[in-house]
């Protein structure tokens, strides 16, 4: 068994991978603060709560976009597996062609991404990742990544927006019900759900404008089974695409089939 975790600015995402198949999805809050032990306790009793014993994994991937937590995370896994994480950055195989002005910059979480999307579909693909932000990564019909774009995430929009203003709250990410809002809440409702589906769509269009040809559009992240499904286009929801490309580039790197 393997685990696989995905450390992103908000969550870390974590699960196990036996036989292929990924299991026991699981988040816990991404905190720089906490200690190796700390961690160290939290993916035990989560683990424990499914029923895993660490003395099962035979090795562990991960990806992080928050260097500070990196090497505490991977010291708490080795304390309770007994193994070495293979920390997805310079030097690790992961088979994809980077064609962006420095592919030294290009994010870990990108990276694992466009690889896991690369190993379920025929490019060219759009990747979006609703998390912290949102961001959509490019990969042309030759499966090579080109870039893409960041977006301030909902989540962050929002506090941005609530932080700055007197006079508005905190509001559920739920769909109005008309576009042309008739009260405060529905007004911040329809400019923050209804916004980001206009800009995914948006975004979309210009990038297949880009490419010159559609292309198959997958999402995943925290909140993109929100919102995808009152996008106009066609987006494939993977709620696990990044846990995926973990298992691949873990693969890639240990001779795994």
């Amino acid at each position: 068994m393997i685990l696989v975790l995905d450390v992103g600015n908000t969550n870390i995402v974590l699960g196990c991978v036996e036989n292929g198949e990924i299991s026991h999805v699981a988040r816990i809050s991404t905190q720089e603060i906490r200690t190796e032990n700390e961690y160290a306790v939290m993916i035990s009793q989560i683990l424990a709560l499914e029923h895993v014993s660490c003395s099962q994994f035979e090795g562990a991937v991960m990806s992080s976009v928050v260097p500070q937590v990196t090497e505490v995370l991977a010291h708490a896994v080795k304390l309770l597996t007994g193994c070495e994480v293979l920390i997805v950055g310079s030097g690790i195989k992961t088979g994809l062609n980077i064609r962006i002005d420095n592919p030294a910059q290009l994010g870990p979480d990108l990276v694992v991404g466009a690889v896991a999307a690369l190993e379920l579909y025929k490019p060219p693909l759009i990747v979006i990742d609703m998390g912290t932000a949102t961001t959509f990564s490019v990969i042309d019909a030759s499966g090579a990544f080109l870039g893409g774009a960041i977006v301030p995430g909902m989540g962050l929009s929002l506090d941005a927006l609530v932080a700055r203003t007197s006079l508005l709250q905190k509001i559920p990410f739920e769909v109005p019900r008309r576009c042309i809002g008739s009260n405060t809440v529905d007004c911040m409702k329809s400019g923050v759900v209804l916004g980001t589906v206009s800009m995914l769509d948006g975004m979309i269009e210009r990038i297949e404008a880009e490419l010159g040809s559609q292309a198959t559009v997958l999402a995943t992240g925290g909140l993109a089974s929100r919102i995808i499904p009152h996008c106009k286009h066609e987006i494939i929801y993977d709620g696990n695409l990044l846990l995926k490309g973990l298992w691949a580039i873990y693969r890639k790197n240990h001779n795994h089939k």
